[in-house]
């Protein structure tokens, strides 16, 4: 194991090679990064929250809100099929998770139950139904979510949101946030470098439900602002507070939105273009074409944006939005369209901000702490190995930092706090092996056997041990990394980095720098054995 081999020796060679190369941009700056070729690698390391500063955010998914919707949609559904089918209803009495439909005429209670059971379609792929319709007494039917939806429309709106967030932050140009999921309906969002907290909870906040309706110019508007409103239809406002009334019916909504881009409208002001997948083009061509004439409703989270008259079949799939916008706001509504909406409102429970004050001081910490553990192996090295000896582990210990900055560099890993502190410990793992190493070749020379075979038997007996150890140090590791969050995470994260950078480093390197020694010294003794 002590030989000079060629494969070890290129294997050394191209492992310092891959750490300048992924690691050099770190000591550059900005400009002189942006000068180099563009074949050569330039990222960095991405410092944390807490050492670069940045913006902290617990929301809360609004899930009752939510289901309420969902509820509110599935009642105009219900309303509308038995309106098609002429079946002519007493009560729409809304309930948890449905409706309750009290049928008008009993010859017609078993054409409304069949009109609704195939409204409420077949079980999904995975054979669990979304919708249930049950008989009940006195010509009531029950139409309403199963209990399998319900129970899982709160785990699935936290991974729609998470989604959704994700997408409309990195759209922003803010570097490795994270998002993660803490209980049942709760998300933390650090975003390391975000100096605008306000902007960046602004951007996460809007909803940016789009949808397109029919505005009610059957029914009286003045009716409606006196508290008579009809059942089909809802109040709303726009953007200068007009009232409109709207028909509950969703013609098309943001679902079927595929691209949303800045353009411009006749007058060359900043306006929204839009365009939809195949369905929704179908069902806008649809609705366009038999309201010709008619005003329909563009709304945004509940406000009425734009409300323009139909005045041909709009066939094409794709349009404008007018809205007063700016270049600015134009940019930001189509960053959220695109972003795709949340499925449920989300409420800010906690926000903080780590100044950059902050975070200079934590990398001052960090870099403090790694120097004075840094130094403390070394002199341990030295004192307890020499010159020779504690100097090929010192090497070793330089390469496995210049590995682990290239492949974190390389991966665009995020460095934290507590980063640092798995990067102190992976030095102490790292030169732990050339401890177990060299104090099986101090034993065997010390027993009399030469330097040839006390260097051998070094390497060969203590290899099955240092295996032992990083293997149940990166079992530990990939254990935090799955379970844990935030901080864990980037501990466990540096951590598993190291474990397979210093087997690499610290093994390599003294075997190649030791059998170069014993091919050029030809010593007669192990120095370490005195």
């Amino acid at each position: 194991m002590i030989h000079l081999s060629r494969w070890k020796v290129i294997l050394l060679a191209a492992t310092f090679a891959f750490g300048l190369l992924f690691g050099y941009a770190n000591l550059l700056s900005e400009a002189q990064r942006d000068a180099l070729p563009g074949w050569l690698p330039k990222n960095t390391l991405n410092l944390g929250l807490d050492l670069q500063g940045g913006s902290y955010l617990l929301l809360e998914v609004d899930v009752p809100a939510m289901r309420e919707k969902k509820v509110t949609n599935l009642i105009e559904d219900v309303r509308t099929t038995l309106r098609e089918s002429r079946i002519a209803t007493n009560n729409l009495q809304r309930e948890a998770g449905g409706v309750v439909v009290t049928v008008s005429d009993a010859g017609q209670y078993n054409a409304a139950f069949d009109a609704l059971r195939t409204l409420a379609g077949a079980p999904g792929p995975n054979g669990v139904a979304e919708r249930q319709v049950q008989r009940m007494s006195d010509n009531r039917i029950r139409f309403a979510f199963t209990d399998a939806i319900l129970s899982s429309m709160g785990a699935t709106a936290v991974d729609q949101s998470i989604e959704v967030v994700r997408r409309r932050v990195d759209k922003t140009g803010t570097k490795e946030i994270s998002i993660t999921r803490q209980g049942a309906d709760r998300i933390v969002i650090q975003a390391p470098g975000e100096s605008d907290p306000e902007a960046l909870e602004r951007i996460i906040g809007q909803t940016a439900q789009l949808t397109f309706q029919m505005v009610d110019i059957e029914n009286s508007l003045e009716d409606a602002l006196a508290g008579r409103i009809p059942p089909d239809s809802e109040l709303m406002y726009g953007e200068a507070n007009e009232p409109y009334l709207v028909k509950r019916r969703v013609l098309v909504s943001g679902e079927n939105l595929t691209q949303a881009t800045v353009t411009t409208d006749q007058n060359n002001r900043p306006a929204i273009g839009f365009r939809f997948d195949g369905a929704g083009a179908r069902r806008f061509a649809v609705a366009t074409a038999a309201n010709i004439g008619k005003p329909f409703a563009i709304i945004l989270d509940g406000k009425v944006i734009s409300a323009p008259r139909i005045n041909s079949a709009i066939t094409g799939g794709q349009g404008i939005i007018e809205g007063g916008y700016t270049i600015a706001s134009a940019s930001e509504m189509v960053n959220l369209l695109n972003g795709g909406a949340l499925p449920a409102p989300l409420k800010v429970e906690e926000r903080r901000t780590v100044t950059a004050e902050l975070g200079a001081d934590a990398v001052a910490a960090g870099q403090l702490s790694t120097v004075i553990g840094f130094g403390i192996i070394v002199l341990f090295m030295f004192g307890a190995y020499g010159l020779l000896f504690g100097g090929i582990s010192v090497l070793g210990l330089v390469l496995n930092g210049l590995l682990i900055i290239a492949a974190m560099s390389l991966t665009q890993a995020t460095l934290t706090l507590p980063g640092i502190a798995g990067l102190v410990l992976t030095f102490a793992v790292a030169v732990d092996a050339n401890v177990l190493i060299y104090e099986r070749m101090r034993d065997e020379a010390r027993a009399g056997r030469s330097v040839i075979a006390s260097l051998d038997t070094g390497f060969g007996k203590a290899w099955g041990t240092i295996l032992d150890a990083n293997v149940t140090t990166l079992a530990a590791a990939l254990i935090m990394f799955a379970f844990g969050a935030g901080p864990v995470r980037g501990f466990a994260w540096t951590l598993s980095i190291g474990v397979f950078t210093s087997m690499l480093s610290a093994i390599l390197t003294a075997q190649v720098l030791l059998a170069y020694w014993l091919k050029v010294a030809k010593p007669k003794k192990l120095p370490i054995a005195e």
